[in-house]
């Protein structure tokens, strides 16, 4: 299985991500991380710390001469603007030259005071921040590196920016993934973009901000991942999970989940049929994929789809929701902290690297290895076997 663990508050010196289970052998690289942290940043809506912001990287353990050697990779990403708040975030015995006591509607920072005791909601806000994703990302750039030892493809798209949305079933391709970043807003559809820019310039000469929905797809995945047996080995449970503990995001939908609750059994679900080139699936196809790749908690062969929604984030250029200051009792507003329009492009990249690292766990459960060649070669032989019937796969 794999795992992984980060650190670090958003205006500190950096952030740290530990992973641990990966087989030897895998290429990694600087660059290669860095590629993912950078699409992370893309997206109109997006605030100037995004136009500015570096992403400075050193694997500090874990990798020799371009390859993991199968102990815990950690990765360590700088934070270029440390100079600024080195006075104000440091780790030295003291005190705050300011103190935020006006929490924000929908942040964590009044229940965050309350659970932990603290007075200031900089010490809650600094780790509830989106900028932890950053690790996230990069944690997911090792698990996607690993997935495609397997052919396994992970694509995002953006299907709703507020009150614009695209069709449903208008899904980029395996190889579309560059594609899609050329848009500003990562969507699918040209005309469907324009709308959602002309979305976020409305609230962003408000001050206001908005949510959206981003759509996950991974191609290429084996049946069989997950298991029906236990809880906490459904693959639904585990996507779903992943995808919910991303900021801001509050649901998370599998498949045509939220259609299929309306619709009668003969039409929600998918037909089976022989396809003898279906390799992933042993064998058979589902004729649709209203269930998003997903059956009885395992993952069937067909492209897994999710759709992750995030809400408007909570902090405002133009602050206007009610607050109360917890040192006085009086009401106010929330206190304005640098902030994007949205992030909703962001979203779909952290969707792709949550997503991988769960099917990467998944993956390494089911196959095992200590190396990337034993990994691979437990995958092909699972996978060439994966159609025979107990009877025809029994030796003679």
């Amino acid at each position: 299985m794999l795992r992984f663990l980060t650190a670090g508050e958003s205006h500190g010196p950096s952030l740290t991500v530990i992973v641990e289970g990966l087989p030897a052998g895998l290429p990694i690289s600087v660059e290669q991380i860095g590629d993912q942290l950078a699409r992370r940043r893309l997206g109109y809506g997006r605030g100037p710390r995004m136009r500015f912001e570096r992403d400075e990287i050193r694997i500090t353990g874990g990798v020799r001469h371009g390859r993991t050697l199968g102990s815990p990779v950690a990765i360590e990403i700088l934070n270029t603007e440390w100079p600024k708040w080195e006075v104000e975030m440091s780790v030295a015995p003291g005190t705050p030259t300011t103190k935020l006591t006006a929490p924000r509607p929908g942040h964590a920072d009044l229940v965050g005071m309350q659970k932990y005791g603290f007075d200031d909601a900089r010490d809650v806000l600094e780790r509830a921040s989106a900028r932890e994703t950053t690790a996230r990302v990069a944690a997911g750039a090792l698990a996607k590196a690993l997935l495609a030892e397997l052919g396994i493809d992970i694509v995002s798209h953006v299907v709703r920016i507020g009150a614009v949305a695209s069709d449903s079933q208008d899904r980029p391709g395996a190889k579309d993934l560059n594609r899609i970043d050329e848009s500003e807003v990562r969507c699918n559809n040209p005309e469907v973009e324009a709308a959602m820019i002309t979305e976020i310039k409305a609230a962003a000469k408000e001050g206001d901000s908005l949510g959206g929905v981003a759509e996950v797809i991974a191609y290429g995945v084996p049946a069989g991942l997950g298991s029906h047996v236990h809880w906490d080995r459904k693959m639904d449970g585990l996507l779903a999970g992943a995808l919910m503990s991303i900021q801001a995001v509050k649901a998370v939908e599998i498949g045509d989940g939220m259609a299929q609750a309306t619709q009668r059994g003969s039409v929600a679900h998918d037909a089976i049929a022989v396809d003898t080139s279906a390799h992933s699936s042993g064998g058979f196809m589902r004729r649709t994929d209203h269930a998003g790749g997903l059956e009885g908690g395992m993952t069937s062969g067909a492209p897994l789809i999710a759709r992750v929604s995030m809400k408007p984030l909570a902090s405002l250029n133009r602050p206007v929701l009610e607050t109360v200051d917890v040192s006085t009792g009086e009401s106010t507003v929330s206190f304005k902290e640098r902030t994007d329009v949205t992030a909703v492009p962001a979203l779909g990249v952290i969707a792709e690297a949550m997503t991988a690292l769960v099917l990467a766990s998944e993956a390494l459960r089911k196959f095992g290895g200590d190396s990337v060649a034993e990994f691979k070669r437990n995958a092909d032989n699972y996978l060439q076997h994966m159609g025979e019937t107990p009877s025809a796969a029994r030796p003679e």
